[in-house]
């Protein structure tokens, strides 16, 4: 069912599409604790492949935030057709829709439009050639927005991600604690791990200054500063829940090969957020420790410090 929220004081009004996803709940989580007026629609509820009711969706809205994808790597490399429709033509009917009616859109994307050969941080103007399906479908939908809304679409790129209401890493290596006592985690690929809460906040600050004409339209890197391995994410996560970190062992990409290949670096930079006058997003080990935090607290019932 959608949800709607309001201030009353005619700020901008916003439009959450996959709100019951990882990120989308957060987005829609912290616009409410804001207090702002928005919209927030499940892939349920609003068919993106319905330019109909895509345009009807979108209409009396100021800010879309897309936060529906495929977002199934490994699967893509097999279904890399559905793959393309939900990130790619979807994001076209969707970007369409706010060039039809003026609404910026705020439209996430990966890293892995990139080749995976960088051996220094990644610029948001750096060549896309994507090293595997997921990101061929992923660059379609950056390209579309980029085309359609030359003047109020912004692609966000983020990667490593996390949060408190979806499949990810941080939340499988902490339950996999419980069942075995070391585990091997690889320390040859280098990222960012970023936190949906983290770029929740990024994405609505970036919303605002795009209402304000403070923010270019175009690329910019949503993911937390700093690097780090998984090895080195799975360690971090372990010394902030109180667990043992000698129980993560490091081992090798070749130990864990999987369909779809993955950069062994993949670290982005972020210098285009001073042209929207926004600070980049916090270091990814402040941002774990905050995460997890939060997650201790819904277990024990322990209230939380406001956003």
């Amino acid at each position: 069912m959608t949800a709607t929220a309001t201030d009353g004081t005619g700020s901008a009004r916003w439009l959450v599409v996959g709100a019951g996803g990882m990120l989308g709940r957060d987005v829609s989580a912290l616009l409410a604790t804001r207090g702002l007026d928005f919209t927030a629609t499940t892939r349920a509820e609003l068919d993106l492949t319905d330019q109909d009711a895509v345009k009807a969706a979108v209409s009396g809205h100021d800010v879309v935030v897309n936060a529906a994808a495929w977002t199934d790597v490994d699967g893509a490399e097999t279904r890399e057709a559905e793959a393309s429709a939900i990130n790619g033509d979807a994001v076209r009917t969707l970007a369409a829709a706010c060039a039809d009616s003026g609404a910026r859109l705020l439209h996430p994307s990966t890293d892995y439009v990139f080749p995976g050969d960088a051996t220094s941080p990644i610029s948001e103007d750096a060549p896309t050639a994507p090293l595997n399906a997921y990101g061929r479908s992923k660059l379609l939908g950056e390209q579309a927005v980029l085309e359609l809304l030359p003047q109020t679409g912004y692609v966000v790129r983020t990667a490593w991600l996390y949060g408190r209401h979806g499949k990810n890493f941080v939340a499988t290596i902490l339950n996999a604690a419980n069942q075995r006592e070391f585990l091997d985690v690889v320390d040859d690929q280098l990222g960012q791990p970023t936190s949906t809460v983290a770029l929740a906040r990024q994405l609505l600050d970036l919303g605002d200054a795009a209402c304000a004409g403070k923010a270019p339209a175009g690329v910019y890197h949503g993911t937390c500063s700093g690097q780090t391995s998984w090895f080195g994410l799975a360690r971090a996560a372990f010394e902030l829940t109180g667990l043992d970190p000698e129980r993560v062992r490091p081992t090798t990409s070749d130990k864990f090969v999987r369909p779809a290949p993955r950069p062994a670096y993949s670290v982005l930079g972020h210098d285009r957020w001073a042209a929207a006058g926004l600070p980049p997003m916090p270091e990814w080990r402040a941002a774990l420790s905050e995460h997890l935090a939060a997650e201790t607290a819904e277990t024990t019932g322990t209230p939380e410090a406001e956003a």
